[in-house]
């Protein structure tokens, strides 16, 4: 849906809007696939050795889920506020990747939540780079 709403979208956006959408849609799934993968590692039956990949996925979760809000607003659009979000989400993402990276050999949720992070991660940076 956000390509969709993104072309509806009466006024000039400064931005390419697949890129922008594309990044929207990462930072969404980036969002819920920390979500998931915080209640998966609080079933898991070494929790207590995954407090600090609970941690990192609730704080990507919160960072993305703020970003996707803000970049997806374009009228009164402060590009430095954009920037620094997306700045913020390439830092979470990097945390929380490499955290949950270093789980998935032994737990498939965070497997996949890494790749979901790295995949967001990129996306902003490349949003980022579009900026200028």
């Amino acid at each position: 849906m956000t390509m969709p709403m993104l072309e509806t979208y009466p006024a000039e956006i400064n931005l390419d809007r697949a890129k922008l959408a594309a990044t929207i849609d990462a930072l969404i799934a980036c969002a819920e696939a920390c979500t998931a993968c915080a209640d998966a590692c609080l079933s898991e039956s070494s929790v207590a050795e995954l407090t600090k990949c609970v941690r990192t996925n609730m704080d990507c979760a919160d960072i993305c889920g703020a970003t996707a809000r803000v970049v997806s607003r374009h009228t009164g659009y402060d590009a430095n506020i954009s920037r620094t979000l997306l700045e913020a989400c390439v830092m979470a993402c990097k945390s929380c990747g490499d955290e949950c990276g270093s789980h998935a050999g032994m737990h498939e949720h965070c497997r996949i939540c890494a790749e979901a992070c790295r995949a967001c991660e990129a996306a902003c940076r490349d949003l980022l780079a579009a900026m200028g």
